[in-house]
């Protein structure tokens, strides 16, 4: 047996799973990255997966395997930079293991991220925002449910793989008024809850009832939503609003805008990047930066206490008397 199969049993087992305690959200994003690579490599080498060693994956094999990955199945700069970080994560623990495969190691793990343009931060403004919670019927028991959702949504900012996660006593609306979110990397945090945000809360925990382990948002057979279904969701009553709001029309509204329209909301009330980045649930302040960048309201005070005051337009003179004469032609 080579020594590939081995290293990738132990690296998902020993070193995500069991080591690092890594979700299953990471679990399966590092499965898919192999699945497509070991593919790629059978295409190129003729060899079956379990017949691949550490040496037939070398770094002009993974070059163009990342470069397939954005011309041929048209993926982003952003996702082929994830492939490739699953990728290095690999071959750190492989170094470890087989250093007798050093050298190709060492030529995988120099192959840079690739630099892509930032897009332009997409968020809703207010008059957006108030569309969107009237489109949901209040008089229907969906309506009602799917009302709430969105308004959690926008005013916590939590990811959508957090919101599927929500059950019923992760709310608390006393004292102390909170939400307990399990985000990335398994880290709890508490986002605090508005008073109109628990006003619409309390009436629809009491209405649907249920267990506390229950999910908070549930479908009518009472499992909880998909990420999938909160995107398909959120789509919808955008298009419903849009008839009120027509500049919905121009942005494309994910879960994930949702999440951005939040961290906005708390700047525009002047919260502090580093309270953001852990209401968010962000590992670093470098993430939250962004919110910062896409203020307009702050590029325009930065300007303001910037730019030179007390200086009177006027029309260069020239202080050469050659300068003068070709002025003047």
């Amino acid at each position: 047996m080579t020594a590939l199969a081995p290293a990738l049993q132990a690296f998902f087992t020993d070193r995500l799973i069991t080591q690092r305690n890594a979700s299953p959200q990471t679990i399966a994003a590092y499965r898919d990255t192999f699945r497509l690579l070991l593919r790629y490599a059978h295409d190129q080498t003729g060899k079956q997966p379990f017949e691949l060693d550490i040496d037939d994956l070398p770094a002009p094999l993974i070059g163009a395997f990342l470069t397939h990955l954005e011309r041929d199945r048209g993926n982003s700069t952003r996702t082929r930079n994830a492939r490739l970080g699953a990728i290095h994560s690999f071959y750190r623990f492989a170094a470890l293991e087989h250093p007798e495969h050093a050298h190709t190691i060492a030529r995988v793990m120099a192959i840079p991220t690739k630099r892509h343009e930032r897009t332009t931060l997409c968020y809703l403004n207010l008059a957006e925002i108030t569309a969107l919670l009237a489109a949901p019927d209040p008089g229907s028991w969906l309506g009602r449910r799917d009302r709430a959702l969105l308004a959690l949504m926008i005013q916590t900012g939590v990811r959508v793989s957090e919101l599927v996660g929500l059950r019923v006593s992760d709310v608390h609306l006393g004292t102390g008024r909170h939400i307990r979110i399990l985000g990335k990397g398994r880290k709890r945090r508490a986002t605090p809850l508005t008073g109109e945000l628990v006003a619409l809360l309390r009436p629809w925990i009491t209405e649907r009832g249920g267990a506390p382990d229950d999910p908070l948002f549930p479908t009518r057979q009472g499992r909880a939503l998909s990420r999938y279904t909160v995107g398909l969701l959120v789509t919808k009553h955008t298009a419903t609003a849009a008839a009120t709001c027509p500049s919905l029309t121009t942005k494309r509204v994910t879960p994930h805008v949702l999440r951005h329209t939040a961290a906005m909301l708390w700047r525009a009330k002047q919260v502090d990047i580093a309270t953001i980045a852990l209401l968010l649930g962000h590992e670093s302040v470098q993430t939250t930066h962004i919110y910062e960048h896409a203020d307009p309201a702050l590029k325009e005070e930065a300007i303001a206490r910037t730019a030179p005051l007390g200086i009177k337009p006027g029309r260069y003179q020239a202080s050469d008397t050659l300068l003068a004469f070709l002025e003047d032609l």
